[in-house]
C-alpha cells in the first residue's frame, strides 16, 4: 500500500514531538534529523511549524527546541480525560496514606510506558517521577508487571527487541526476565531494587480493563534503603488491593485473558509496612 503524501508528513510530525516525550527535554535539529532519519531541512520545517502553532518553543540563544504551552495545554487536558487516572485517585490516596510513601499511577502506551499520576510521599527524603514520559516495560516494577500480562506474543516482541541497561540492576537477560514475569503472574505484584532509577526501590501491581486487559499499573516507591525484604512483603498486600479496586472501577470482573493474577489471596489491608 502507498502512503499517501499527507499521512506521511502528519507522521513525521508526530515522530517530531515523541521525542520530546522520550529523551531530554531540549532537543536541536542536527540531532532530531539523526533520531528519525530525516534530513535537516526536513525537520527544520517541521519545526517552524509546530513554533508557530505554539506546540514548541524555540530557545535563541541555544538554538534548542522544547515542547510549548500548547503541547502542555493538549497533555494537562488529556491527564484530565484519562478515565484510568480519575478513576484511581481515591485508591491512590488511601494507598499513600497506609505506606506513607510516594504512589504512582501508570499507563500502557505504544511503545512503553507513562506515569500519569502521583501522589508524593510525605518523608522528608522521598522519590518523585516524570510524568508523561515515556519508559521501556522491562526495567522497574511498574513496567515488569504490565509487561507480565500483555499477550504472549506482545511479550516476547518485547523481550526480543533489546532490553537495554537503564542501571547496573536492569534486567538485559531475556530468560531470566521471562522467568521472573512468571513469578510476578503467580504473586500479583512486582518488585524492583535500583531497576530504572538506581537508588529506588518499588513495589507495583498490574491494572486491568473492562475487556481484562492489562491497562497499566500502580505503585509504592521511594529511597531503596527504605525498601527492605521486610517492608516490601508488607507493602506488596495492599498495593494489590489497591490495583484490583482501581481495576473493579474499570469494569474488570476479576478474570484476565493472559493468566489470572492472584489477587484476591493478597487483597488485605491487614498488617503495617
Amino acid at each position: 500500500m502507498t502512503t499517501q503524501p499527507g499521512t506521511e508528513t502528519a507522521g513525521r510530525v508526530i515522530d517530531v514531538l515523541l521525542l520530546f516525550t522520550d529523551g531530554p527535554d531540549e532537543l536541536g535539529v542536527s540531532r532530531i534529523a539523526r533520531e528519525l532519519g530525516l534530513s535537516k531541512a526536513v525537520v527544520h520545517r517541521i519545526l517552524q511549524t509546530l513554533v508557530a502553532r505554539g506546540m514548541v518553543a524555540l530557545d535563541p540563544q541555544t538554538r534548542l527546541y522544547r515542547l510549548g504551552a500548547t503541547a502542555a495545554a493538549l497533555g494537562a487536558r488529556a491527564l484530565r480525560e484519562l478515565d484510568l487516572r480519575a478513576v484511581a485517585a481515591s485508591a491512590l490516596r488511601r494507598l499513600q496514606e497506609e505506606t506513607r510513601e510516594t504512589v504512582t499511577l501508570t499507563a500502557l502506551v505504544p511503545g512503553g510506558r507513562v506515569y500519569v499520576d502521583q501522589i508524593v510521599s510525605t518523608h522528608e527524603v522521598k522519590m518523585t517521577v516524570e510524568l508523561g514520559r515515556r519508559f521501556p516495560l522491562h526495567a522497574g516494577s511498574s513496567g515488569k508487571c504490565i509487561l507480565a500480562f500483555l499477550p504472549e506474543g506482545r511479550r516476547e516482541e518485547v523481550l526480543a527487541g533489546g532490553l537495554p541497561a537503564l542501571t547496573g540492576s536492569t534486567h538485559t537477560d531475556p530468560d531470566a526476565l521471562r522467568a521472573e514475569l512468571e513469578a510476578v503472574r503467580e504473586l500479583g505484584y512486582a518488585s524492583s531494587q535500583g531497576e530504572r532509577q538506581a537508588d529506588a526501590g518499588s513495589v507495583a501491581s498490574a491494572v486491568f480493563g473492562l475487556d481484562g486487559a492489562v491497562r497499566g499499573s500502580v505503585s509504592v516507591c521511594g529511597p531503596r534503603s527504605r525498601f527492605t525484604s521486610q517492608f516490601v512483603s508488607a507493602c506488596a498486600p495492599r498495593v494489590v488491593a489497591a490495583a484490583h479496586d482501581i481495576s473493579t472501577a474499570l469494569g474488570w470482573t476479576g478474570i484476565s485473558p493472559v493468566a489470572a493474577p492472584k489477587v484476591s489471596s493478597h487483597a488485605t489491608t491487614e498488617g503495617s509496612p
